[in-house]
């Protein structure tokens, strides 16, 4: 069994993603060709946005988003100390100053009632992450943000085609970012990702600094990067995309079935009224974390701990001042929490089998 199943997948596409890929070699524009025109206008009519801008990675989405809203040394940027830690280190990079609040027990997400008392005169963004492929209240998030004139950047790398009373992950926010790593819900076969905007100022300075800030070759008009989406990548982008809606209806099937059958016996993120549920991950938590983990292995079930340390913890980032204790939701979940196989292709054998060996490693019930 595996944790995510790319190979199963390949080989249900295999003649569309190989004829995309020939097509590129075929045409020899690995750099800025068609397929990343055609990638980013499909991608922002199916978000419902005015620009996409496909990117290197889901990493460089957030830095790019984050250099075309100017911030800098003496700004915060307010982010979750619970997840993968691109957010906090593009800040860093940028030699801001993230300040972190802790997220909601319940849903795993940004605690929003205690953003307000993050903000102050220096805020300039904030990043909520939607994790494991939920959104956060973006409702009460923008509220407070317009209030302050706050832009608002989702971290979107998990939630990629789930929605929020009836508008897509990526569209709620002054910019949406996302990733198409290979294991996300749309992955391609290499490093990838996508940021998106309404705001046409936003969107031609990001497309500007992901190549070397150039407004046009030779005439550069800000200080940019290397931060373009391959070719290649877009056009295997393309070839499954076909095919998404259809995994995403799969996934949450898969994960409404193992909620039913698995909320007596551990913690499962709540799924916020209104908000649709990618599964990115299948994650839950239990003090008996170890001892579970070890059963799923022994029955050769896969697992992964996505996150097993909060961000103010790690030793790259011990100058933000953030003792232990500083976060006790964030700090309690990275003991407890763990994830099961999640993907499109797990047979309903599969599914039992998992839900099985679960169960059987718990004494009692919580």
């Amino acid at each position: 069994m595996e944790l995510i199943n790319l190979k199963y997948q390949y080989k249900q596409y295999q003649a569309e993603i190989d004829q995309a890929i020939g097509a590129v070699l075929e045409s020899g524009q690995y750099v800025m060709g068609q397929q990343v025109r055609d990638l980013e206008e499909k991608l922002s009519a199916y978000i419902g946005v005015e620009h996409c801008i496909g990117v290197s990675s889901g990493t460089d989405a957030l830095l790019l988003a984050l250099k075309a809203l100017n911030i800098g040394p003496g700004d915060e940027v307010i982010c979750v100390p619970f997840t993968w830690i691109s957010p906090v280190e593009c800040v860093k990079r940028l030699r801001a100053k993230p300040v972190l609040v802790d997220i909601d027990p319940e849903t795993f997400l940004m605690d929003v009632d205690q953003l307000q008392k993050a903000i102050t005169p220096k805020t300039k963004a904030i990043i909520p992450v939607s994790l494991y492929g939920q959104m956060p209240d973006f409702k009460k998030i923008m509220e407070m943000a317009d209030k302050h004139n706050i832009a608002v950047i989702e971290d979107g790398a998990q939630s990629f085609g789930g929605e929020q009373n009836g508008k897509k992950s990526c569209a709620l926010t002054t910019i949406g970012t996302t990733s198409f790593f290979p294991t996300k819900p749309l992955g391609c076969y290499g490093d990838g990702g996508a940021i998106f905007t309404n705001r046409s100022d936003l969107a031609e300075k990001m497309k500007a600094i992901r190549v070397h800030g150039a407004t046009e070759r030779y005439n550069h008009q800000y200080i940019g990067q290397n931060a373009r989406i391959d070719t290649l990548q877009a056009a295997v982008l393309l070839a499954k995309f076909p095919h998404f809606e259809e995994e995403l209806k799969k996934r949450f099937e898969i994960g409404c079935f193992f909620n039913e059958k698995l909320k007596d016996y551990f913690i499962i993120p709540k799924i916020i009224p209104g908000n649709t549920h990618t599964f990115a991950q299948y994650a839950l938590r239990s003090s008996e974390r170890e001892k579970i983990i070890g059963q799923l292995k022994e029955k050769g079930i896969p697992s992964a701990i996505y996150y097993p340390k909060c961000i103010h913890l790690q030793p790259a980032y011990a100058d933000m001042r953030y003792g232990k204790g500083s976060f006790p939701n964030a700090e309690r979940i990275v003991e407890e929490v763990f994830s099961i196989p999640m993907h499109p292709f797990l047979t309903k054998d599969d599914q039992n089998k998992i839900i099985s060996v679960l169960k059987d490693s718990l004494l009692q019930k919580i």
